[in-house]
C-alpha cells in the first residue's frame, strides 16, 4: 500500500495536519486522568468545593479542546483521503486507457470495474483511518504506560503484561483475515461479472425464460461471497470481546492490588482511579488500533489488486513519428503479417500479404472465426502484429503516433456503440469541430435520415448505449460517425448486419458514389455486400484462400464459390456483378 501513497502528494498539508490534530487530542485525553486524580485526592478528600469546581472547569476545557482537535483532524484526514481516492481513481482510469485490447481482454471488464470502484474505496477508507489513528493510538498506549509509571511502577507491570497479550491477539486475527479479504474481492469480481451479464443480456434471458437459472447463478455467487464475508467477520469479531476481557481482567487486577496499596498507604484513591482510566484508554486505543489494522488489511488486499492493474504494461506502445502518407505508396499494405492472441494456442492470422491502392474498396469475407475482424483491427493498430508489418501510406503503423494514425481512419465496429448525449455530440467524436453541414452529409450517406424525423433533429437525445434506438438505427449512426471528418480509410466491420437488404444496398451505393478517393474496407458475411468491391479477400482459418474480383474468385476460389452458392442463385453466382 505504501506504493500508492504517492497519490497523497497534492494533500501533504492535510496528511500532516490530520495526524497532528489527533496527537493533540491524545495529549488532552492523557491529562484527564491526572486531573481527576487530583480532584479526588485534594478536592473531594478535603471537601474543597472551590478546588472541585476549578478542576471541573479544567476537565470541561480539556474536553472542548479535545473535541476541537478531533474535528479538525477528522476534516483534514477526510479531505486528504478523498483527494487520495480521486487522484488514484483518475490515474487508474488513465492507465487502463493506455492498455491495448490484449490487456483489457485478459483482465476482463468486470474486475477492472471492481478495482476502479470497490478496491479504491477500500484503499481510501484505509488512508482515512491511517491518518486519524496511526499516531493517536500508539501515542495513547505509550503515554498511558509512561503516565502509569509515574504513579506506580508495580501496577504498571500489569500494563506491560497485558498490552503485548492484546497486541498478540490483534496480530493473530489480522494474519487470519488478510487472505480472506483477498478472496472476498475475487468473489466480488465474480458477482459483478454475473450482474453485468444479467443486466446486459436481460432480453435474451427473458426470451429463453432463463430468469430462474440466472437467479440461481446469482444467488450461488452471492452465497459464496456471503460465506467468505462471514468467515472473515467471525475471525474479526473475536478481536473486540477478547481484548475487552483482557482489559477488564487488567482493570480488576489494578483495583485489587491498588486497593491493597491504598490500605497500606502506598497509593491514593485518586491514583488508583487514574490507573483505571489509563487502562481504559489503553483498551479503547487498542480497539481503535485493531479497527485501523482491520481497515488496513482490507486496504492492503485492495491495493495489491490495484497495483496489479498498474503493473500491466501496454503491449501496443505509441510511436514517435507523425503519419505523413507517401502519395506514391499503397493506402494499406500487409507484408507477411502473422498475429496471434495472448494465450491462444494457434495464430489468428498467418502470413497475410496484400496491398490496397488509394480509393479502392476491399471486401473481406470468410467463415466465422477466420480472422476477418482481426485483420482490419491491425490497420488502426488496436493490436500489434507478431511478425511482419502493416503499412498505412507507406509508413509502418508501429512508428506512428496513435492520433496521427487513427485520425485518418474511420472505424465502425461490429457492435454499434453510442454514448448518452445528443446526436450532434455523438457525431463529433471523430472531429469535435465538425459543423452541422458535415454531420448532415454523413447522416445522408449512412442512410440515417431518420434523425431529422426525431424531435430536435441533431439535438435529439440518445439514451445510454442507444437504448431508445433500434439496432439498425444504431448501426447507421455509427457509420455516420465514422464518416464525419472524411477519413482517408473507412473500415466497416460487419456494420450492416442489422440493416435490411434494401437499406444495405442504398448504403453501399451512397458510399461508392460519395466517398471517392477514400479507401474502404468492408467486412461482411453477405456476398451481396462485397461482390462489387474492387478487391475481395477470402479468408479461411487465418490464411488468404483467394483474392480478386467477384467473377475471378468464382472461377478460382472454391471457398468463395461455396459461400456464394449458399447465398445466391445459380444465375447470380455466374454473374460478374
Amino acid at each position: 500500500m505504501l506504493k500508492l501513497f504517492g497519490y497523497l502528494k497534492n494533500y501533504r498539508r492535510e496528511a500532516v495536519l490530520g495526524p497532528l490534530g489527533k496527537l493533540l487530542e491524545a495529549v488532552f485525553e492523557l491529562i484527564v486522568p491526572v486531573v481527576m486524580a487530583r480532584m479526588i485526592d485534594v478536592g473531594i478528600a478535603n471537601g474543597d468545593r472551590a478546588y472541585i469546581m476549578r478542576t471541573c472547569v479544567i476537565l470541561v476545557a480539556l474536553g472542548v479542546l479535545g473535541l476541537a482537535a478531533s474535528l479538525t483532524a477528522q476534516f483534514f484526514a477526510a479531505k486528504a483521503a478523498v483527494g487520495f481516492g480521486t487522484e488514484l481513481r483518475q490515474a487508474l482510469f488513465a492507465h487502463i486507457n493506455t492498455l491495448s485490447h490484449s490487456e483489457i481482454d485478459r483482465a476482463g471488464s468486470a474486475t477492472l470495474v471492481t478495482r476502479m470502484t470497490a478496491d479504491i474505496n477500500a484503499a481510501q477508507t484505509g488512508v482515512n483511518m491511517l491518518l486519524r489513528l496511526f499516531l493517536r493510538a500508539p501515542f495513547i498506549v505509550v503515554g498511558a504506560v509512561v503516565t502509569a509509571l509515574t504513579i506506580s511502577v508495580r501496577l504498571t507491570l500489569i500494563f506491560l503484561v497485558f498490552t503485548p497479550i492484546m497486541w498478540a491477539v490483534i496480530y493473530y486475527v489480522t494474519k487470519k483475515t488478510v487472505p480472506m479479504y483477498k478472496d472476498i474481492q475475487k468473489k466480488l469480481d465474480r458477482t459483478t461479472l454475473i450482474t453485468g451479464e444479467s443486466i446486459s443480456g436481460v432480453r435474451v434471458i427473458r426470451a429463453f425464460s432463463r430468469q430462474a437459472d440466472e437467479r440461481e447463478r446469482f444467488e450461488q455467487s452471492t452465497a459464496d461471497l456471503m460465506d467468505m464475508q462471514l468467515m472473515a467477520g467471525r475471525a474479526s469479531a473475536l478481536m473486540s470481546p477478547v481484548t475487552y476481557v483482557l482489559v477488564n481482567i487488567a482493570i480488576m487486577l489494578i483495583i485489587w492490588f491498588g486497593g491493597i496499596q491504598v490500605n497500606a498507604g502506598g497509593l491514593t484513591q485518586g491514583e488508583v482511579m487514574a490507573l483505571v482510566n489509563l487502562m481504559t484508554q489503553v483498551l479503547l486505543s487498542l480497539i481503535r488500533l485493531a479497527e485501523l489494522i482491520l481497515s488496513l488489511t482490507k486496504a492492503q488486499a485492495s491495493s495489491h489488486r490495484i497495483l496489479e492493474v498498474f503493473a500491466m504494461q501496454p503491449s501496443v506502445t505509441e510511436g514517435e513519428r507523425e503519419l505523413v502518407p507517401d502519395k506514391e505508396a499503397p493506402a494499406v499494405e500487409f507484408r507477411n503479417v502473422t498475429f496471434g492472441y495472448v494465450d491462444s494456442e494457434r495464430n489468428a492470422l498467418d502470413d497475410i500479404s496484400f496491398s490496397v491502392p488509394r480509393g479502392e474498396t476491399v471486401g473481406i469475407i470468410g467463415g466465422t472465426g477466420c480472422g476477418k475482424s482481426t485483420l482490419v483491427n491491425l490497420i488502426p493498430r488496436l493490436y500489434d502484429v507478431k511478425s511482419g508489418a502493416v503499412l498505412v501510406g507507406g509508413r509502418d503503423v508501429r512508428e506512428c503516433t496513435f492520433e496521427s494514425l487513427r485520425g485518418r481512419i474511420g472505424i465502425v465496429p461490429q457492435k454499434a456503440v453510442l454514448f448518452g448525449g445528443t446526436v450532434r455530440e455523438n457525431m463529433q467524436w471523430r472531429d469535435e469541430n465538425a459543423c452541422d453541414e458535415d454531420i448532415e452529409a454523413a447522416l445522408h450517406i449512412a442512410q440515417a435520415d431518420f434523425v431529422f424525423e426525431k424531435q430536435g433533429g441533431l439535438d435529439f437525445r440518445i439514451e445510454q448505449a442507444g437504448r431508445n434506438l433500434s439496432g439498425g438505427q444504431r448501426q447507421r449512426l455509427t457509420i455516420a460517425r465514422a464518416l464525419v471528418g472524411k477519413p482517408d480509410i473507412l473500415i466497416l466491420d460487419d456494420s450492416a448486419s442489422a440493416l435490411d437488404l434494401a437499406t444495405d444496398a442504398a448504403l453501399r451505393k451512397a458510399i461508392t458514389a460519395r466517398t471517392r478517393g477514400m479507401t474502404v474496407f468492408i467486412v461482411s458475411q453477405r456476398v451481396s455486400s462485397i461482390r462489387n468491391a474492387d478487391k475481395i479477400i477470402v479468408l479461411e482459418d487465418g490464411h488468404i484462400a483467394g483474392m480478386g474480383r467477384h467473377h475471378q474468385l468464382i472461377e478460382s476460389c472454391a471457398v468463395y464459390r461455396e459461400i456464394c452458392r449458399s447465398q445466391l442463385t445459380g444465375e447470380e453466382v455466374r454473374g460478374n456483378g
